[in-house]
């Protein structure tokens, strides 16, 4: 049985705001999507997300985006990806 999580919610934001956390990167992200896992391994070798138009591989123990395509594409320069706090835990 796999304890990875199922799905994450990845934010789009700007790079200038990459150390805000919690509630203030989530207000302020220009995209965001619900990707759910496909079971398979990315090039990256954490697992597969996809959803929304969003393909990532995702290091799930420390919740961090390894590699990401958006709508087929690579992330434009000064936009970064980030995982959205878990509901019920909120950010500081």
């Amino acid at each position: 049985m796999s304890t990875e999580p199922q799905s994450f919610e990845i934010l789009l934001v700007p790079d200038h705001i990459q150390n805000l956390r919690g509630e203030s990167a989530a207000d302020r992200a220009l995209r965001s999507a619900v990707v759910e896992a496909t079971g398979e391994q990315g090039a990256t070798g954490y697992p597969r997300y996809r959803g929304q138009g969003v393909e990532a591989d995702i290091d799930p123990s420390t919740r961090t985006v390894e590699a990401l395509l958006v709508d087929g594409a690579e992330l434009d320069y000064g936009l970064i990806a980030m995982i959205a706090p878990e509901r019920g835990r909120g950010g500081r």
